[in-house]
C-alpha cells in the first residue's frame, strides 16, 4: 500500500508513491467514451435548401363576443339577441365566413352552468370549433393588520393557528 505503517518493524516515514493505476483506468474509460460519442455529436446532413419568398399570412382570425348577463341575456358582439333562433342563425352565418371565427363567450359568474353548456353546444352544431373564454384577472386585496387568512391564489385561504 502507499500508506506509512506505525507499527514497530515498519520505516516511521509515510510511503511517498501515489498508485496510478485507478487513475489511468478512469481516464481510459472516459477516452473510450469521447471517441464513441464524438462522431455522434458532429453528425449532419449537409443540405443545400432553397429560398422562397412568401409573405406571412395576413389573415387574422375574425373573433365574435356572445355575452351572457346574470338574467341569461345574451348580448351578439355587444348587441341583444332577440331569442334563441336569431342565435341560431346568427352562429350558422359565422359558421360559414372565412377565416374561420373564433367565438369569445363573457358569461357572468353568476350564470349558471347549464346555460353556458348550451350555448357552447349551439355553436358546435353550428360549425364553431374555436371557442374560448373571456375572464377577468383576479384582483388581491390590500393584506389587513394582524393575524389573517392568507389567499393561496386557488380561491381558498389558509387560516393561521395559534
Amino acid at each position: 500500500m502507499a500508506f506509512g505503517g506505525l507499527g514497530p518493524g515498519t520505516n516511521p516515514q509515510p510511503m511517498a508513491e501515489i498508485n496510478t493505476t485507478p487513475l489511468v483506468d478512469v481516464m481510459l474509460v472516459l477516452l473510450v467514451i469521447f471517441i464513441i460519442t464524438a462522431p455522434l455529436l458532429t453528425h449532419a446532413i449537409r443540405l443545400d435548401l432553397p429560398q422562397a419568398g412568401a409573405p406571412a399570412s395576413p389573415e387574422t382570425p375574425q373573433t365574435v363576443t356572445l355575452s351572457i348577463d346574470a338574467a341569461g341575456a345574451l348580448f351578439w358582439n355587444g348587441e341583444p339577441v332577440a331569442d334563441e333562433q336569431s342565435l341560431r342563425q346568427q352562429l350558422a352565418q359565422a359558421a360559414t365566413q372565412t377565416p374561420p371565427v373564433q367565438l369569445h363567450l363573457r358569461a357572468d359568474r353568476d350564470t349558471r352552468y347549464q346555460r353556458i353548456a348550451e350555448l357552447m353546444a349551439a355553436a358546435q352544431q353550428a360549425g364553431i370549433a374555436q371557442i374560448g373564454f373571456v375572464t377577468e384577472p383576479q384582483r388581491h386585496a390590500a393584506p389587513a393588520a394582524g393575524p389573517a387568512a392568507t389567499p393561496l391564489g386557488n380561491g381558498h385561504a389558509v387560516k393561521p393557528t395559534k
